[in-house]
């Protein structure tokens, strides 16, 4: 199985944030928090690379190479069946990001 605690290339920037929080809402992992003035970056070794945060943000805050974790979860969303992985829009997710 994927190892999500190996380094990533997640890349955030707190000063182009504007706290929209839309990397909150997406992020499957909770890799980001609320802040006083920005996100913070509460988890990045739990970043699995599936682009979420980056595709929604609307200032460039956060950069990576979108990797394996998007398609693990598709694979895992595929074995195990039901709604589309979290990070793709599905449950309670509802901007897309990968998919």
């Amino acid at each position: 199985m994927f190892d999500v605690s190996i380094a990533n290339t997640l890349e955030y920037f707190p000063e182009k944030c504007v706290n929209c929080d839309m990397c909150i809402a997406v992020c499957p992992h909770e890799v980001f928090a609320p802040g006083d003035r920005v996100v913070t970056l509460a988890r990045p070794e739990a970043c699995m690379e599936c682009g979420a945060c980056a595709v929604n943000c609307p200032t460039d805050a956060i950069e990576l190479e979108s990797g394996v974790g998007c398609a693990s979860a598709l694979i895992w969303q595929a074995i195990k069946g039901g709604d589309e992985p979290a990070c793709c829009g599905g449950e309670e997710k509802k901007v897309s990001c990968c998919c």
